[in-house]
């Protein structure tokens, strides 16, 4: 089974097979982008097959790229991952995976969709490390306005920047997106 990798950008996609064929040890079936998953018919995946689909049933992922999960699941989580795909934009799904995979992400629903509105509030951008968000932090939110110039120099940005990420999730990015890593707000 292939699962999406930190090394991984690309549009979701699912290798859409028949599920009786499968267990008869034959293969009908085909890869399909997720968003595309609900166009796919029985005699699609049988077509160039040599196998009649006339007492064949169910359709059944059983492989797929740039889905942020293992395991096979079914044509219709496979379509939500599309819907997720085209929501979410191919600019910020390696940064939706990345989320998914940290296991802190919260789903929509029922299974591992997750829910892009929670990513949206959570997201905190692409950075070259998490001290460097840590520092824009600061300054984005006036941490250190009024302080007198020996306290900011003496300041023990280290220890701060550690306690602080334990309000986050960080996770490296994939190599496509120049590394650094992603974070995340813990709320």
């Amino acid at each position: 089974m292939s699962t999406a990798t930190p090394t991984d950008t690309g549009a979701p996609r699912v290798w859409l097979g028949c599920l009786g064929c499968y267990n008869d040890g034959a293969l009908a079936g085909r890869w399909v982008d997720c968003t595309d998953v609900e166009d796919v018919t029985l005699a699609d995946l049988h077509a160039g097959s040599g196998r009649p689909y006339a007492a064949c049933e169910e359709v059944w992922v059983l492989d797929h790229e740039f889905v942020p999960v293992e395991g096979e699941f079914g044509p219709l989580e496979a379509a939500q991952w599309g819907r997720c795909y085209e929501e979410a934009g191919s600019d910020r799904w390696t940064a939706v995976c990345a989320w998914v995979r940290s296991g802190m992400h919260v789903v929509e629903g029922t299974g591992d969709i997750p829910s892009l509105g929670d990513f949206e509030e959570r997201f905190c951008g692409h950075w070259e490390g998490f001290r460097e968000y840590a520092e824009q932090l600061a300054d984005d939110t006036g941490m250190t306005t009024g302080w007198p110039e020996e306290a900011v120099r003496y300041f023990d940005w280290a220890s701060w920047t550690r306690d602080l990420a334990f309000d986050f999730t960080v996770v490296d990015a994939p190599a496509g997106e120049g590394y650094g890593v992603y974070v995340f707000r813990d709320l």
